[in-house]
Order: C-alpha cells, then structure tokens, then sequence
C-alpha cells in the first residue's frame, strides 16, 4: 500500500508540474497575440525617422508615413485623400505639429509633438495635416 501511495504521489506531483507549466506557457502566448509584426507593438510599424498616422485610433487601419524625403519641413502637408488621423506616431529627431484643418489654419486644434518617440494612440482631434520644423 505504501508503495502505490508513494507512486500516485509521485505521479500526481509530474502532472500538477505539466498542468501549471502549461498555464503559465498558454497565458504568454496569449498576451503576445496583440503584437505586431516581429512580436513589436503595432505602433512600431512606423520606422525610425518617420512620423506616422492611422485612419483608427490605437494604430488600426491604414498607415500614412512621412519622413524627410517627402516631406519639407516648414511646409504644411495635408494628408492624403480619404486618410485622417486618429492615432500617430512622431519618430523623426524633430517637432512636428498636427493640424485639424487641412490646410493648417490655426483657427481649428492644432498641438505640437517632439520627436523622435511621441506615441499618441488616440488624437485628441481628427488630423488632416502636419508640418514638420526644422
């Protein structure tokens, strides 16, 4: 009898072992599911030296990516046709200044960001334009 006992025992300590392993393995893998590609969060589709924005807030939907090779700074630059902001990201090494109006008037919101490694996963007001400073 004591040594099925010290059996069972042994047994059930393997698979109490297995079934938290498993637990603990399962919980991370499902944390991991909301990341982008190459397991970075979605916000880090925008590469370093772009300022990046989203149709959706917290990074959904389409990607509109300005950097210094499109983008002249001092210009005013509306996005593209049917593409508003609802979440951005600045990582260029400089300010850059996000417009409600797409022509950058002033008189609609406008706030500026410093770069680079500005998240925003929700704009406080649509943006339709942005102009970056030297």
């Amino acid at each position: 009898m004591y040594r099925t006992d010290r059996a069972f025992r042994s047994r059930l300590s393997r698979v109490l072992l297995l079934a938290t392993v498993g637990l603990l393995g399962g919980a991370g893998a499902a944390q991991a599911e909301p990341a982008g590609a190459g397991g970075q969060p979605p916000e880090f589709a925008c590469a370093k030296g772009e300022f990046c924005t989203w149709n959706e807030e917290f990074y959904n939907s389409s990607i509109t990516r300005f950097d210094l090779r499109n983008t002249n700074p001092g210009e005013c630059v509306p996005l593209p046709d049917g593409a508003e902001g609802h979440s951005f990201a600045n990582r260029i090494d400089r300010h850059v200044t996000v417009y409600q109006d797409v022509h950058c008037a002033t008189e609609g919101d406008f706030s500026t960001y410093p770069g680079p490694g500005t998240f925003v996963p929700q704009a406080q007001f649509v943006v339709r334009a942005i102009q970056i400073w030297d």
